[in-house]
């Protein structure tokens, strides 16, 4: 009778640790999932506002979209630079988004010091040689892809005459001031952990940001909103 209430108590035990373990693995799961949500809302908040966003046929016309939300205090202008974030890319013949890719940005500088107690970036890459630079887990801005200011209003035309050669358009907003900015020596690289997490299994960066993964149900967020600002024809 001993060994039997021994033998449930161990059933119950291990019960309770697989229950853990399930329910750790979902808060994990959830924690991305809200990264993608808020850098949905970072874009819907900044383009709608139309003469102070981003330009639509810049968007439009961009190869990718890097967001990192909610910046603490101090991160990009002093001492520790930190941030997490999600990356998405056009889909095949440059219509719609693939699924997002988890990423982190480390050290850098912002050329425009805006402050605040949270700060959003955002980054257009403009061109395929800068999309394919993204492809790898880790780059430096500034470095390895050149990266300027991002012009803000309804047409970016004469703003970006003079950016062409730019890889990456960079932008950054707090205190709701947005504004172009110039992000230099930072290191951006993908956050493999995270995207296991996210997918449910590992993936890697360059697979999720050319297409081969489907993206979560959960993400979809994204995709459609940056639908909803840029145009899914063909480019």
């Amino acid at each position: 009778m001993r060994v039997t209430i021994c033998a449930w108590m161990v059933v119950v035990a291990l019960g309770f640790a697989a229950s853990d373990a399930i329910a750790q693995k979902a808060d994990v799961a959830d924690d991305e999932i809200e990264r993608v949500q808020e850098a949905a809302e970072v874009i819907n908040e900044i383009m709608a506002t139309p003469d102070k966003g981003i330009p639509r046929d810049l968007l439009s016309n961009a190869y990718c979209v890097a967001i990192v939300p909610s910046m603490k205090e101090g991160a990009f202008i002093v001492g520790a630079k930190y941030g997490k974030g999600v990356m998405t890319c056009r889909g095949e013949n440059r219509t719609g988004w693939t699924g997002p890719s988890t990423i982190k940005v480390e050290g850098g500088s912002v050329g425009f010091q805006i402050g605040g107690s949270a700060t959003d970036v955002v980054m257009l890459v403009m061109n395929k040689e800068g999309a394919e630079k993204l492809m790898k887990s880790e780059f430096t801005l500034g470095g390895e892809a050149k990266v300027a200011a991002g012009p803000v209003g309804r047409s970016a035309k004469a703003d970006t005459d003079a950016k062409m050669d730019a890889q990456i358009l960079s932008y950054s907003r707090a205190k709701g001031v947005f504004a172009g900015v110039a992000l230099d020596g930072a290191t951006l690289r993908s956050d493999d952990t995270d995207n296991e997490r996210l997918y449910g299994r590992k993936v890697t960066h360059e697979a999720i940001l050319t297409g081969k993964v489907k993206a979560p149900a959960s993400t979809r967020i994204l995709e459609d909103t940056l639908n909803k600002y840029s145009a899914t024809e063909q480019q």
